[in-house]
Parts: C-alpha cells; structure tokens; sequence
C-alpha cells in the first residue's frame, strides 16, 4: 500500500543534508531502542554522499551502535572492487571508515571483478539471495523491512539505477536486476526494484538543486513510475520527500507548509 509523500523543505543543500543525517540517527536509535537492531538502505550520488559527510561529522552519531546496523546499497555502478565511481567506495570515504561498523552487517553490491565475474545478471541474483537470506518471518517477503531506504532522484526522475521505460521499472517479481544500456555512465548497474524499495518502512528521497526541481514537480504531479520512476518509490509507513529550495521551486506551495526549515 503506498503512502502519501511527506514534504520536508530546507533552505540549501548543506541544511538539507545537515537536517536529513540528524532525522537518519533519530530514526536509526528509535530502531536499535525498539528491535535491538536496524537496517538502513544507502544511496550514492551528491546528496546521498554529502547526508553520509554530514552524519561524519555530527556529534551525535556515536548515539548509533555501529555494531548493530545493517547497511543495504539501493543500486551500485558494476565496476571493479575500489573504483571511485562505486557507491560503496564513496560511502566509506564518507563515513564507514570512520565508525565500529561490523563488516559483516555491510552489505556491498557485487563487483564486476568479484566471485560473479562481469556477468551482472548473476550478481544481481546473488544480492537477491542476499538480502531474501536477512530476511526474517516478520518481514512477510523476500526482502527485510528496511527501517529506512534513502533514494537519491535523478534530473530525469530516476531513483536508484531505475531508470525511465528501462526494463528494470517494469519488474514486478525480482528484488534486484541488472541493468544493460543506463543513459547515464557507466551503462551496467545492479539495482534493486521497486517492488524491493516498497518492502522499506521509511522511504526517503533526496533532491538538491534547480536541476532537480523538474524531475520533483513530475514525480510529485502523480506521473506513471514507468516514466516517471520515483513516483514509484514509497514506503510501508512513510515516504518523504528531503528537498531544498532550488529543488522545490517548481512545486505548487500548497504541497508544503512555509514554514519548513
């Protein structure tokens, strides 16, 4: 059941990513205080690297247990182990080097030089077989329920390496694919689906920048998710929409209070 977005304004993109890390620890102490543990999905790009430099640099993530998080990757660049260009490496430069996390609760997207070789397909299935593994009774799925999953929102709606028309939007049964042909380098990308980012508790999207403000009026107009894929994307109990003021300047006011920090 999709929920209605939730619209959160901040003033620029440092206050956004500021404000959004702050939510992040709230969320992920509520989770470890409840469940004694929790898990949380990971995107990459600007917004989703400057939220992890701006959750570094808190003094209040040392409230988290590093120990008893679970981090999920929403999609990943299918290139070698270490490229600067995969979402995992920059995240560690980020933040994941800088905090006790258990490795094994760290759960990067294969790599094109790793045990499946280049072949993406399999890589896919492995992640699949991944996360349908952590995934307890109580999450009525192939997929754990995320506490939350961060999506960052591409210029032409894209969300995680979901892509408009792209075959990869249509799945409707497999939790992760490849993706061949992405209009946007490099082309071979492993992508969980959105059946898979619907399995999440919280979904959150992340926007920054007037060239951002299109793809968010399109995505929040009620657009079709095969065009207009973030418009797809949205959580068990909440989805929420983390813009700041270049990328919310297309929106209709009336979509969000005035008084939004």
């Amino acid at each position: 059941m999709s929920t209605a977005p939730q619209l959160v304004v901040h003033r620029d993109k440092e206050l956004l990513a500021q404000a959004a890390a702050a939510r992040l620890i709230t969320r992920i102490v509520d989770a470890q205080s409840s469940r004694g543990e929790a898990s949380v999905v990971l995107t990459g790009g600007r917004n989703g690297n400057g939220l992890l430099a701006a959750l570094a640099a808190a003094p209040a993530r040392d409230a988290i247990d590093w120990s008893r998080l679970d981090l999920w990757w929403g999609d990943e660049r299918f290139l070698p182990e270490g490229d600067p260009d995969r979402n995992v490496t920059q995240a560690r430069e980020a933040l994941l080097d800088a905090v006790p996390l258990d490795p094994k609760r760290v759960h990067a997207m294969p790599a094109s030089d790793g045990p499946h070789g280049s072949d993406v397909e399999t890589a896919a299935a492995a992640y699949a077989a991944e996360l349908a593994a952590a995934a307890g009774p109580e999450d009525h799925g192939p997929v754990p329920a995320f506490d939350v999953l961060m999506l960052g929102v591409g210029p032409d709606t894209h969300v995680a390496s979901l892509f408009p028309e792209l075959p990869a939007v249509r799945e409707t049964e497999r939790t992760v694919v490849g993706v061949h042909g992405a209009p946007k380098p490099p082309p071979t990308r492993v992508t969980l689906t959105l059946p898979a980012i619907r399995a999440a508790r919280e979904v959150w999207l992340l926007a920054a920048g007037e060239d951002k403000a299109e793809a968010a009026a399109i995505a929040l107009s009620g657009a079709g998710e095969i065009q207009a894929p973030a418009a797809g994307a949205y959580g068990r109990t909440r989805t929420l929409w983390l813009l700041d003021a270049a990328a919310a300047s297309q929106l209709p006011r009336t979509l969000y209070p005035p008084a939004t920090a």
